[in-house]
């Protein structure tokens, strides 16, 4: 009877002890699941580098109505991302694999506009993030394209930009589109340089005109 009694304390404790180890495992799986970093990172990222810089330590005093508020351009979902698109067709789009950009397209031209802006006109540019106050004309619009065109081989930039006073009254408005060849095989090595050309162009054509409008 005693033998009996041994036998069964001892498989109870052989059976709570592999309970333990299962249970030990399945956290262990839970837990592991908890710590995934997600997707593979790209094997690229881009941005827009400015083809006109402000030298550093360059200083500038606005006189009255120099002072320029550049804003985020608002932006289709389908440019909304880090992706970079392809137009396939008029209703077929694509996104380049194995590449993305480092920020939003509409966040990184706004950059690239107000850098190009600084560099090439008499302007101040005020970030609205910033400034509070009365920034003089505010530089708004949409960026409508920011993609690659297969049909065509080449990287198109369209933004549509306004220009208004701190009250909200519309100055000036006026569409600006540029586009480069990518010379190649539309693929994660070939569209950063397009891209960046024409953004670049779009962006200098908007300061020139920019630099014109007066109140």
């Amino acid at each position: 009877m005693m033998r009996e009694m041994r036998t069964m304390i001892h498989a109870k404790h052989r059976g709570s002890k592999a309970s333990g180890l299962l249970g030990t495992a399945a956290a262990a799986l839970l837990l592991s699941g908890c710590v995934s970093i997600g997707a593979k990172p790209p094997q690229r990222l881009l941005t827009l580098d400015a083809a006109h810089k402000v030298a550093a330590g360059a200083s500038r005093v606005a006189g009255d109505g120099r002072t320029l508020i550049v804003a985020d351009p608002e932006a289709p979902r389908m440019l909304d991302t880090v992706r970079v698109p392809v137009q396939l067709g008029a209703t077929s789009i694509a996104y380049v694999t194995k590449v993305q950009w480092a920020d939003t397209p509409r966040h990184l031209f706004r950059r690239l506009l107000a850098e190009t802006i600084s560099a090439t006109t008499d302007r101040v540019v005020l970030d609205s993030g910033q400034f509070s106050g009365d920034g003089g004309q505010r530089l708004s619009g949409e960026l409508v394209a920011f993609q690659i065109d297969e049909p065509s081989g080449s990287a198109i930039v369209t933004y549509d930009a306004v220009l208004t006073t701190p009250a909200g009254k519309a100055l000036a408005r006026q569409r600006f589109t540029a586009s480069a060849p990518v010379g190649g095989k539309i693929e994660a090595a070939t569209v950063g340089a397009p891209l960046n050309a024409a953004a670049n162009k779009v962006a200098s054509d908007v300061a020139a005109w920019a630099a014109t409008v007066k109140d």
